[in-house]
Formats: structure tokens, C-alpha cells, sequence
């Protein structure tokens, strides 16, 4: 009976020991019994620059911390991020301000934004520079090519209007998704959707000379370019979990801000290269736009007011983009982190 109750304790402290070995290299409960919380995030585009923080996030271990086991998911469509979340098919979305407002007020979505991604717009009127287009005045006669949307139009009137120039005198034609093979090409003087710190660059890289302006800079107001969103279900259900998602992404940033061309690696290391080839030296500069707009002096990473959110409900019903006015608690939701 004593060799069996030694040899019981001796398999005891070995099991103990073996346990305490595993906690002690990294690994939490919940990855050993398997409860990781599976969140879908699905994207806006492919993997570029702006998603640096989430894969930073992911490779860091700084989800699984928060017992979350992330998984990214690139759009089929261009609508994807919110139609996804909305139907409860995936748990965050990223996408875009205008869009989430037109959601819920005209058709009743029940999303909302849980945190703004980019503090201020990345969409800018581009042109070659030798159109010497520089300002919304400049586009009087001319041919703006664009994505075909009520948004672009009504950006494209805003600013002239805001400028003193005469809408009636551009000529808008829907280029689809070719907006720089379309300036390129000559069949258009300008376009607007492209993104300063994408675009811009790869322009660039690619030997053209160029000018651009942002569409906030005339009378419109600022707006959030990307927000994370996620379904009312969710967020009356389960808080926590977007808590400590935010709660990881903030941690990702921080390693963004601190280091940025470690970080943009892991991103190049997990980039759709088949789909969406990255080149090292667009995404070094495009992180080097996006970092100070991410976060700012008056606004930390995430943040969002419901100022800027009345501010852009007003103009959308102001210019006609929707045709009722919510309130910002329907299309913002307050999550602590």
C-alpha cells in the first residue's frame, strides 16, 4: 500500500509539474481546454497597411489573452463587412461610416459601429498633375471619373458648391472599380474614391506625377473612413467579448505606433498575395499616412463621438443621401475597453 500512495503522489506532482510547465510557456486556460471564443472579422478589402494592427494583434497572442480565437475573412463583396454582420453570419465588419448611417436609417439595419478605425477620411479628388487640378474649382469642365455611387455624387456637389464652382459644369461618369486605370488612360481628368494613402503611393511607384486634395477640406464634415461594426444582438449579448477585441486591437496599434516596419512585415507576411499583391514600399508609406490619422491628439485609437456622428446624419439628410434622421445611440455603441 506505501509503493501505491508514493507512486500516486509521484504521478501527481508530475501531472502538476507538467501543468505548470505549460502555463508557464504562454499558454492560458482557455487555450488548454479549448474555450477560444471564434470571432469572424471580415474585412473591407484584402490585407493592406490599414489591417497591420490586426494581424499584429493576432500573431502577438494579444486576442487569444483576451480568450478570443480571430479569424479574418476577406469580403466576396463589396458590402460583405456590414451584410455579413448584420445577418449574423459574421461578428465585426469593418467598413464605413456613410454606409452604416444609410443602413440603419433607410432600411432598419440593427448594426452599429463599435469603434472608429481611421479618424478622418482617406477619399480624395486624384488627378494626373498635368491636368493642374488642385482644388474643387478646377473641376469645372472637366470628366471625374467615379465608382457609380449617390455618395461620390453628392461629395463631388458638396465641394463645388462649398467653393463657389458650378456642379453643372463636371462631367461624372461611373468607371466602376478602374479609377486610376481610367485617369491613366485619359478617358477622365480626375477621380474621386481613391485613397490617399493607397493610391497615391502606388501611383507614384508606378512613375506618375500627381495631384490630389481630401474631401473634407470643403464643406463637408469630418467622417470616420472605417469603423469596426458589429449587430445589436451582439452587443446586448456580449460586451465582453467586444471589449476584449478592441481591448487587443488597441494593444496591436501600440505595437503598430512603436514599431511600424516589424508590424508591417507580419502583415506582408500574411498578405493574399495571389489576389492582392502588396508592394513593401507602398504599404511603408501608406502606413506612414495612416498611422497619425488612426490616432490623434484629441482622439485615441477606437474612439468615437457622437458629435462627429451627428454632424455626418445631418449632411446625408441635408444633400438627400438618406430620408430620415436617427439618432447617433442607433448607429454608435459605447463599448468600454
Amino acid at each position: 500500500m506505501k509503493k501505491i500512495t508514493a507512486l500516486l503522489l509521484a504521478l501527481m506532482l508530475t501531472i502538476l509539474t507538467g501543468c505548470g510547465s505549460r502555463a508557464s510557456a504562454g499558454q492560458s486556460a482557455s487555450e488548454e481546454d479549448g474555450s477560444l471564443r471564434e470571432i469572424n472579422v471580415v474585412l473591407d478589402w484584402y490585407p493592406n497597411a490599414l489591417h497591420t494592427f490586426i494581424y499584429t494583434a493576432i500573431q502577438r497572442g494579444y486576442y487569444k489573452d483576451e480568450g478570443l480565437d480571430v479569424k479574418v475573412r476577406f469580403p466576396s463583396n463589396e458590402n460583405d463587412a456590414l451584410s455579413l454582420v448584420a445577418a449574423g453570419k459574421a461578428e465585426i465588419g469593418l467598413y464605413y461610416q456613410q454606409d452604416v448611417i444609410q443602413a440603419v436609417a433607410d432600411q432598419g439595419v440593427g448594426i452599429k459601429s463599435i469603434g472608429a478605425v481611421v479618424q478622418s477620411p482617406l477619399n480624395i479628388i486624384l488627378s494626373l498633375a498635368d491636368k493642374n487640378i488642385h482644388d474643387p474649382k478646377d473641376l469645372e469642365g472637366k470628366t471625374v471619373g467615379y465608382a457609380g455611387t449617390a455618395l461620390s455624387e453628392s461629395l463631388v456637389k458638396a465641394m463645388m458648391d462649398a467653393s463657389g464652382a458650378d456642379f453643372e459644369r463636371v462631367n461624372l461618369i461611373n468607371v466602376g472599380f478602374d479609377l486610376m486605370s481610367s485617369m491613366t488612360t485619359g478617358n477622365v481628368d480626375a477621380t474621386i474614391g481613391c485613397l490617399v494613402n493607397h493610391e497615391v503611393p502606388q501611383m507614384e511607384e508606378e512613375g506618375f506625377n500627381v495631384n490630389y486634395f481630401l474631401v473634407n477640406e470643403y464643406g463637408i464634415p469630418n467622417y470616420y473612413e472605417s469603423v469596426f461594426l458589429a449587430n445589436d444582438k451582439m452587443i446586448d449579448a456580449e460586451p465582453e467579448v467586444l471589449e476584449g477585441f478592441l481591448r487587443a486591437s488597441a494593444k496591436g496599434f501600440a505595437d503598430f505606433q512603436e514599431d511600424p516596419d516589424g508590424c508591417l512585415q507580419i502583415l506582408l507576411n500574411n498578405q493574399n498575395e495571389e489576389n492582392f499583391p502588396l508592394s513593401p514600399v507602398v504599404e511603408t508609406r501608406s502606413c506612414q499616412t495612416l498611422l497619425p490619422l488612426m490616432e490623434t491628439e484629441d482622439a485615441p485609437f477606437l474612439s468615437q463621438t457622437a458629435e462627429t456622428w451627428q454632424a455626418n446624419i445631418d449632411w446625408m439628410y441635408n444633400v438627400g443621401l438618406i430620408h430620415e434622421k436617427v439618432d447617433p445611440s442607433q448607429v454608435m455603441a459605447n463599448i468600454d475597453f
